[in-house]
Parts: structure tokens; sequence; C-alpha cells
């Protein structure tokens, strides 16, 4: 999960996602971080901790960390919460790296590369965006589940 700052989205998308592979038994790797290092070792916005705890997922102890080179090794499966991070991640990577790198919303309106507005200079967005976020993980667990094997590390 991958936004600008990982303070905002990337780290409710996490929570929603680390809430929901634990409650169907999966096992996956879930982590975020965000393509700039303006807030490495912050633990999320109040805005969006609030809004997770107000619907079931605690996402106080997270800690900011910036997207790395390494991670399109380690991972299987990239989500970006908008173009400008799908363009930051995908500018070094191999053209086999690009294919583990998705818009998150595809996963819910396959093929428009929807973004996830940054909520970070509207109070009013968190809401939106968690509710976003909670319908595009529940259509990534459909498409991704696979119970004959270890699932993907996102």
């Amino acid at each position: 999960m991958v936004c600008l700052g990982n303070i905002c989205r990337s780290p409710l998308a996490e929570g929603l996602l680390v809430k929901k592979v634990k409650s169907k038994g999966l096992d996956w790797t879930v982590d975020s971080a965000g393509t700039g290092s303006w807030h490495i070792g912050e633990p999320p916005d109040p805005r969006s901790i609030q809004v997770a705890q107000k619907n079931g997922v605690d996402i106080s102890q997270q800690k900011a960390r910036q997207f790395v080179q390494a991670d399109l090794e380690h991972f299987d499966v990239i989500l970006a919460m908008d173009h400008s991070n799908y363009m930051d991640i995908t500018r070094h990577a191999t053209e086999q790296q690009k294919e583990k790198v998705h818009m998150i919303l595809n996963f819910v309106h396959p093929k428009t590369n929807r973004s996830v507005p940054d909520p970070y200079w509207d109070d009013n967005g968190f809401d939106q965006v968690y509710h976003m976020l909670e319908e595009a993980t529940e259509h990534l667990i459909t498409k991704l589940k696979t119970p004959k094997r270890k699932g993907p590390q996102l």
C-alpha cells in the first residue's frame, strides 16, 4: 500500500487489509509506505487513526516509512493510491517489477486508473477515503485469495 507520506491513505489501507486477512485466516504479509520522506517514523495522521478506530480498525501503532527499491523485490503486489504514486513507484522498476504495481481502485473499477483522493487537506475526506479503501481491499482479497498456496505479500 503506497501513498505520498504514509500517514493518511496507505495506513488505512494497510490496517483494513490486515484486519480482513486475519479474519479470513490468510497467510499474507501486509505493509505500507510513502513515496515521500517527510513523515518517516511518525504515526498515521490523527484523523486516519480516528476514522479507523471508529470503524473497528487500529492503526495507531503504525510508523511511516519511505518506499524503497527493495520493496519491488520483496513484495508480490504493490498498490498505489494515485497516479503520481504509481509513476514514482514504477520510475525505476524493471518491466517485470512493473507488473506487480497496480492502482488500488482498479480492483473495484477495472482499468479506470481512478485515484484515492488525498484527504490531508480535507478533514471531511477521511470517511470517504476509508469507505473507498474498505471496498477496494474486499475486492482485492476476493481477486487474490488462493487457498492452495501461501498468499501474496502486499
